[in-house]
């Protein structure tokens, strides 16, 4: 039985909800998202970490040819667009801010802007931005809020990237910042406490006890304590020397390391932490503890795969959905993340690899000039081939050419050589 199901029948039921705000209270203030990014360490490394890994890949257009070819497009509208969002924005810096507004925010904005060259893209800032509409399953405006006033945007004007909010609404998604909460109020108060420690108490190096029983005198006791400060602290002539205690005195060393206060144990920890709820390997941001060599290099790998692999697939698919259609050539048009150089393995590893699964030479001589920024040469665009490597099929070596400086020696009919005779 086929059935259809108007989709206003469903946005009838409801109309879009308002995006929470996008604040924490850490420390008895209340600060939002990039104010968190902007002062905590191990948010601010972990974020930054997947813009920058993200940035630095190269974002290239190909048009589809049947089932398994494919075209990369250079001048295409869209691949100029890439190239250069605007008249003061690279490709690098653009992605870069893209990432950290998903990173921070979950949610990112591109406003879609006329230029001399045609479309351009203008990052807005997620904290000036407001979605909404009736419309309960996507915003129908953009509500940009500025110093000098407010305009409305639609939806259409507007590349909206955004994460899952678990909602009704997709007004946007909620950050990892949200889940760190407890974890970064923990770190902040634990931070706190050692501030505290170290500035009231923790500069203490010890001090000096007596044996219970034995009598001391008011005039004495002052008499020692101003010949100590004199003697042995700031800038006493015998600062940092041996000193003589008397009457059964003796030191007790009372200061705190930071093994004792955890310091190192509890940043470790926090930056685990705040990884993890990025899903990026630990090692990848400095935690050595447990890194191996081998386990790193698998590791890094993975970074391009399970870590990076989701937000490349989303931003390319947004773009797929978004963007594309507003160019006027975009048939079979679809743009891609180049992770050739990052998976590829190094040098040494991609040239044996390549070797064996084409069992020949494969490389020109003015191709491995041109990769030393070398000029070619007359005969270097033909390969190479070994006397020993044969096509399938045939048995015989390839025979060497005939040196024309030495003329052959006649042979007879029976194969004899008649120099021989």
């Amino acid at each position: 039985m086929g059935f259809v199901v108007s989709a206003g029948e469903v946005q009838r039921l409801g109309r879009l909800d308002s995006p929470k705000p996008a604040r924490l209270a850490i420390g008895g203030l209340s600060q939002d998202y990039l104010q968190i990014w902007r002062k905590h360490y191990a948010v601010r490394t972990t974020v930054s970490y997947l813009a920058r890994n993200i940035a630095q890949l190269g974002l290239h257009v190909y048009r589809r040819h049947g089932d398994n070819e494919r075209e990369r497009l250079t001048n295409h509208p869209l691949a100029q667009l890439i190239r250069q969002p605007n008249g003061w924005t690279t490709r690098y810096r653009m992605l870069e801010a893209l990432v950290h507004d998903l990173g921070i925010f979950d949610a990112s904005y591109l406003r879609k802007v006329k230029t001399d060259n045609g479309l351009g893209l203008i990052r807005l800032d997620p904290m000036r931005v407001l979605p909404k509409g009736d419309n309960w399953f996507y915003p129908e405006v953009f509500e940009l809020r500025g110093s000098k006033g407010t305009i409305r945007i639609p939806s259409e004007e507007v590349v909206f990237f955004r994460g899952y909010n678990g909602g009704s609404s997709d007004v946007g998604g909620v950050p990892p910042i949200e889940a760190l909460r407890e974890v970064l109020e923990e770190s902040h108060n634990a931070s706190v406490m050692r501030s505290q420690v170290l500035r009231n108490g923790a500069r203490t190096s010890g001090y000096i006890e007596r044996p219970p029983g034995v009598k001391w005198s008011d005039e004495a006791k002052i008499g020692f304590k101003s010949e100590w400060q004199a003697q042995y602290a700031g800038d006493g002539p015998q600062a940092g020397g041996t000193p003589i205690l008397e009457d059964g005195m003796k030191f007790v060393e009372a200061n705190q390391t930071p093994k004792d206060l955890q310091y190192i144990e509890a940043r470790k920890l926090t930056r685990e932490e705040v990884a993890a709820a990025y899903y990026i390997p630990p090692p990848m941001l400095g935690l050595l503890d447990n890194a191996t060599f081998s386990n790193i290099t698998e590791q890094h790998r993975m970074l391009y795969q399970d870590t990076l692999g989701p937000w490349l697939a989303m931003i390319c698919d947004e773009i797929a959905l978004q963007l594309v259609p507003d160019m006027s050539d975009n048939s079979d048009l679809y743009v891609e993340f180049n992770l050739d150089e990052k998976l590829r393995g190094n040098f040494e590893q991609r040239q044996e690899a390549i070797q064996k699964s084409t069992g020949a030479p494969w490389r020109t001589r003015n191709e491995a000039r041109a990769l030393e920024n070398l000029p070619p040469i007359e005969g270097g665009d033909e390969l190479v081939q070994p006397l020993n490597v044969t096509q399938n099929g045939d048995d015989e070596p390839t025979p060497a050419q005939a040196d024309p400086m030495v003329t052959p020696r006649p042979v007879d009919a029976t194969g004899a050589d008649e120099s021989e005779e």
